[in-house]
């Protein structure tokens, strides 16, 4: 089975999808890390916490940026290399 996705089987090119994919681990990273904060407050480690809450709040700020990337993207029909967050296809977005 081939790994790459080029829109045949999924009908989202392959670009898209892992925009796609990239907002969707950042959200649920979002989750996760609301678990672990509950953990690390409950056993009364505030600096564990306040870690969490810093990649918490990272992982938000990915997502954002994914999804404000993927719309620019859709609404361009798939040809911009640039959102309004000034990201282009060789910075990094924060996960």
């Amino acid at each position: 089975m081939s790994t790459s996705e080029t829109g045949h089987v999924t009908g989202t090119q392959g670009k898209d999808y892992n925009i796609i994919w990239f907002v969707e681990a950042c959200l649920s990273n979002t989750l996760r890390l609301e678990r672990y904060i509950a953990d690390a407050e409950r056993d009364g480690d505030t600096e564990l916490a306040e870690f969490f809450r810093r990649a918490r709040g990272e992982s938000r700020t990915g997502a954002e940026q994914g999804k404000a990337l993927l719309r620019q993207r859709l609404a361009d029909g798939g040809t911009s290399s640039v959102d309004e967050t000034g990201l282009g296809p060789t910075d990094e977005a924060v996960g």
